[in-house]
């Protein structure tokens, strides 16, 4: 690692003439600056400008608190210093190898006339865009802060178009929304018919939110290191154009964060780039994050996975076994299964075989343990999952020992129906477990409205949780790939055991929901909204795109070059082949490309892309230097010309192109590809033809 740091400037005014009421910090490339500035009635705010423009105007900072008055007036700037910073992180696996941490740092040091509470206020810029925080430190008289509400403004000036999801304290799963800023409506969403859990109290949307503006502005709002802590939503005043930090709440309590001084909140982040790709390849988030505190992550190894889950959504099979309570509330097998159990024995043997022949590392086994009759839909909840108890058509033992005589890894699944007492109470056994049979990824589950009654999946009680379980794993030696999670705030590189998540509407939808699941133009949104935020269990590779044998009503809204396509756009370290074995037998053309593409990479190049229209991403595979490309499109069919230009110089490379067939569309046509091969070098160029919801995949082979 090369570490240099500079002095710390620090000025100080505790007898000046004049008192300090400004101060200002640039990016190291200078592009981005911050002007902070106290007002006359003391309040604090900041401005921020970009190429000498301003993006965020005049916005103010503050609290609110239950039980004593607001920090937001009244104050003095006492010191402020800047310390200029340059290192560089390797992660342990991820998007790239190398990541460059490079910021300058602005702190200034408030104090309110009259009681001495103070509030520290953290600006890092860095060229990418800047982070700021508050910081509480130890003082007198004043040891617990209860936290109403935090009043953290970003005013804006433009009319931005604007890719939003409503502001929902308990899921994520919503359809992006295009429109200016101001024409946010998040509360049209509070009573959607396909989200019974909805909780959208405020016009509010989550984040990351993602602004296009003029001349190529963009800018994406969002925070880091999200630590005991509530979640932050961002209210949306439509007519000043302005967002203002609303923090999700709990309706057992009268605060929204309780914390004990001194403490540190999350980072408020800002990504600004003047185009699009810039975006995907930011590092601020996981940068303002800390070093990694797990020393040794051999134990985890990036993969492909298939498994047990896709057939469920379908109907062909299900979660459950079919056992009933006897007098005493324990699960019992009277021999009347229904026969659509997923999870047995013979039926995860299968999908080892084909892992084991394709090149996919690990099998993940939902429906597995009991508990699932009385999983959702319930009121009472807790005390139903046992996390170490499998049903009595599936052997545990002989599984595991099958899959390790094909080199395969048995992914575990911990679907909790979000009865977090019951999960919490046996994580040491189901970790436990885990480590007996050398598993080390697990896909944790919270679907449902949380338990104990009154908390929300992303206020400060379920941060807490969904933290502490991957604290608690890590010890474990488990990776945490989290559904309905909190949203990803650069975590991982400080916890590289929290290796994914959902946080968004996933693959699912399109098997179920009545709305006719995710649009065209749903991933080319996400890849410059949520992904932004960390990698993503999408759960990619329909084959069978149009599955009437199953539902006459839904399909999975792309073409099946597109589907190839998601396993280089889509990022995450654990990637899933999502459909039957049966479709993947009956393809063995298209197979090929996953059983190629790479999940672990030694750097990413954004070739194109403009968000929800398209986007065009090559990554670099670590160990073997090939490189794999996919590139996707909206309902629009796109002609795109690339330069390879990203190739080692000197080597050739044998492309094989996974495309669109000319009559290819995403509903009239969607399995519809043709395959073409071709030497190339770094100084050649391809042309791209995507159909309407279409893609291109192409794996860069080294020769």
């Amino acid at each position: 690692m090369k570490l240099k740091i500079a002095l710390l400037i620090l000025i100080t005014c505790f007898a000046c003439s004049s008192p300090l009421k400004q101060a200002s910090v640039s990016s190291p490339n200078k592009a981005i600056t911050v002007n902070f500035n106290l007002t006359e009635e003391g309040e604090p705010t900041y401005q921020v400008l970009f190429k000498n423009k301003v993006v965020v105007d005049t916005s103010f900072l503050g609290f609110e608190f239950v039980d004593s008055k607001p920090i937001k007036d009244n104050l003095e700037l006492k010191a402020f210093g800047t310390v200029a910073k340059k290192d560089s992180w390797e992660m342990p696996w991820g998007e790239q190898l190398e990541v460059e941490n490079k910021y300058n740092e602005l702190i200034v040091f408030l104090v309110e006339k009259g009681t001495d509470r103070s509030v520290n206020v953290t600006f890092r810029v860095h060229d990418d865009g800047i982070g700021f925080r508050y910081e509480f430190q130890q003082q007198d008289g004043w040891t617990e802060a209860l936290i109403k509400e935090e009043k953290t403004q970003f005013n804006l000036t433009q009319d931005y178009k604007t890719f939003w999801t409503p502001g929902d304290w308990d899921i994520y799963e919503h359809l992006y929304n295009t429109t200016k800023l101001s024409e946010v409506d998040a509360l049209q969403f509070a009573n959607h018919k396909n989200l019974a859990q909805t909780h959208i109290p405020n016009n509010a949307v989550n984040t990351p939110v993602t602004l296009v503006g003029e001349n190529g502005l963009h800018l994406s709002f969002h925070e880091a290191g999200l630590v005991n802590y509530s979640g932050m939503t961002l209210g949306v005043d439509t007519e000043n154009l302005s967002l203002e930090s609303i923090l999700v709440g709990s309706e057992n309590t009268g605060y929204k964060v309780k914390r004990k001084l001194p403490f540190k909140t999350p980072w408020r982040t800002i990504q600004i780039a003047d185009n699009a790709p810039d975006l995907i390849e930011s590092n601020l988030i996981v940068n303002l994050n800390e070093p990694s505190k797990i020393q040794d992550m051999s134990w985890f190894t990036p993969m492909k996975y298939t498994g047990v889950w896709w057939e469920m959504h379908l109907g062909k099979s299900s979660w459950d076994y079919g056992m009933t309570k006897d007098e005493n509330g324990n699960w019992v097998d009277t021999g009347k299964a229904h026969g659509r159990h997923g999870a047995t024995t013979e039926n995860v043997k299968r999908f080892i075989d084909f892992s084991a022949k394709n090149n996919i590392k690990g099998v993940l086994v939902e429906g597995w343990n009991t508990g699932w009759e009385h999983w959702i839909g319930f009121e009472e909840r807790e005390g139903v999952f046992d996390f170490v108890t499998p049903y009595p058509d599936y052997n545990l033992d002989e599984v595991v020992a099958y899959a390790k005589s094909k080199d395969v890894e048995i992914i575990m699944h911990h679907e909790t129906s979000a009865a977090t007492e019951t999960y919490e109470k046996q994580q040491d056994t189901a970790f436990a477990l885990m480590q007996k049979y050398e598993m080390h990824a697990v896909k944790t589950g919270y679907v449902g409205r949380i338990l104990p009654k009154g908390e929300y999946h992303h206020g400060q009680y379920m941060v807490n949780q969904y933290n502490n379980t991957v604290e608690k794993a890590a010890k474990y030696q488990v990776a945490i790939n989290a559904h309905e999670p909190i949203k990803a705030t650069g975590l991982r590189r400080t916890y590289p055991n929290t290796i994914s998540r959902e946080g968004l509407r996933g693959q699912e939808f399109n098997a179920w929901s009545s709305d006719g699941g995710n649009p065209p133009e749903h991933l080319p949104i996400v890849a410059f909204t949520r992904m932004l935020a960390g990698p993503i269990d999408y759960t990619p590779g329909i084959f069978n795109i149009k599955f009437n044998e199953y539902k006459t009503e839904n399909q999975v809204n792309t073409t099946l070059a597109q589907q190839l396509a998601l396993y280089v756009v889509i990022y995450s370290p654990v990637q899933m082949a999502a459909d039957l074995v049966e479709h993947y037998e009956a393809n063995p053309t298209a197979l090929q490309f996953i059983k190629d593409v790479g999940v672990d990479w030694k750097q990413t190049k954004v070739l194109n892309g403009e968000v929800g229209d398209y986007v065009t991403i090559a990554r670099e595979e670590r160990e073997t230097g090939n490189w794999f490309l996919g590139s996707i499109t909206d309902e629009n069919a796109r002609k795109l010309e690339i330069s390879l230009d990203f190739l080692k110089e000197g080597k050739t490379y044998l492309a094989t192109i996974y495309k669109d067939a000319k009559d290819a569309h995403w509903n009239d046509n969607p399995t519809a590809f043709e395959i073409e091969q071709v030497e190339v070098t770094s100084s050649s160029n391809l042309n791209l033809n995507l159909a309407e919801g279409g893609g291109v995949a192409i794996s860069l082979i080294v020769k």
